[in-house]
Parts: C-alpha cells; structure tokens; sequence
C-alpha cells in the first residue's frame, strides 16, 4: 500500500479525535463573585462581594473587594443622606467575614458590576443613606447584574447576612452555596489569583 494511502485515515482520525477533545476541554476560566457579610464588623454590620477570576475574553486575572459605605460614622447617619465611599475591605478584614455564595459571571455581567462600582463611586452618585442606600442595597443590585432574583425586603435591609441569604435562597441552584467563614472558605480554594503582577502571600488572608 503507497504509503500516502496509509497515512491518509491516520491523519483523519488524528485531526477528528483533536476535535472530540476540544469539545471537552474546560472552557476557559471566567470571574466569579462571592457574596460576603461581616453581622459584628468594627463599626456596623457589613455586606460586600469580591470578584477572583480571569474574564473570558482574555486580560488580567482579578481578585478584588467591594462595598459601599459612609465616608464617616456620626449621628448625622440618622437623619438622612450624607457622604459615600466604594469600600475595598481589606484582607484581615475579609478574614472575619464569613462567605455565603458565589456564582460565576458572564463577561458582560462582570463589566455591569463593575459598572455599579463606579456608578456608586466619587464620579458618579456616592451618596449614602443608611434606609435607602446602604451597604446592603449596593449588594442587592450587584447581585441584580450578576443575573441574579433580588427582592429588596424592607425588613432586611439594614441586616447583611440576612439579605444575602435572602437572595441565595431565592436563587437555589443557581449559585454556589459557601456559608462558611473565611478561613474554612479559603482553605477549600487553591492560591488566589494575582493582581497588577503581584501575588498574594497568604490565601487565608487574601480577598478570593
């Protein structure tokens, strides 16, 4: 047999079974974000969310922290709007604070809450009020563009945990359940994702 018409079906073969892997392969990895309360935080009870993962489109690898807060504690707080500031917990922070649920982002869906991010931030409307615009409200819309059924119960909205396990319940099956604090949640993860070039030292203290 010529040796062309021998090596013709291998090749074919070859080319279909790199196909039939492709099929398989992982897609690549995509952001996630975790939803994150702190119910005795230094000031007041708190909800945040980080983002860790890769877009899809390709780019740098994320792992960051988001809240919303007001630029200072005072009595001023109980009688109506004052100062806001996007918060960026820390990571001894996020190291008291206990995960709820993730869930994994388009990459639409993650140009949205980051959209929220700046929405909330100093070029955009950063006004706090702790009955109407609060740590959880940010939450609850970040949760919105991530896809997610939000219902804003007036009873919850001034309690972070509660909130958050609102919308993990009212999205069964549709997110990742965590409900663990931060140091078992971290120790289930592999090493966190870079950010600007610079690793993490510590996964247990680090935003994931």
């Amino acid at each position: 047999m010529p040796a062309d018409q021998f090596l013709r079906p291998l090749l074919r073969g070859f080319a279909l079974l790199l196909l039939a892997l492709a099929s398989i392969v992982p897609a690549q990895a995509a952001v996630t974000i975790t939803f994150w309360s702190q119910e005795f935080g230094q000031n007041f009870p708190h909800a945040f969310f980080t983002f860790s993962g890769t877009p899809d489109a390709g780019g740098p690898a994320v792992n960051e922290s988001y809240g919303f807060t007001a630029k200072a504690i005072t009595p001023a707080l109980l009688m109506g709007s004052v100062g806001g500031r996007i918060d960026r917990p820390r990571p001894s922070y996020i190291a008291r604070s206990n995960a709820h649920f993730s869930v994994v982002l388009s990459d639409a869906q993650y140009a949205a809450v980051r959209a929220l991010v700046a929405e909330w931030g100093e070029a955009g409307d950063s006004h706090y009020n702790l009955n109407r615009r609060n740590c959880v409200h940010f939450v609850a819309e970040a949760a919105r563009r991530s896809g997610l059924q939000v219902v804003e119960d007036r009873t919850l909205m001034k309690k972070p945990r509660s909130f958050v396990q609102s919308v993990e319940r009212a999205n069964a099956g549709r997110v990742t359940v965590i409900e663990l604090p931060a140091s078992a949640y971290f120790a289930t993860l592999p090493p966190p994702a870079v950010t600007d070039g610079t690793p993490v030292p510590e996964t247990a203290t680090a935003p994931h």
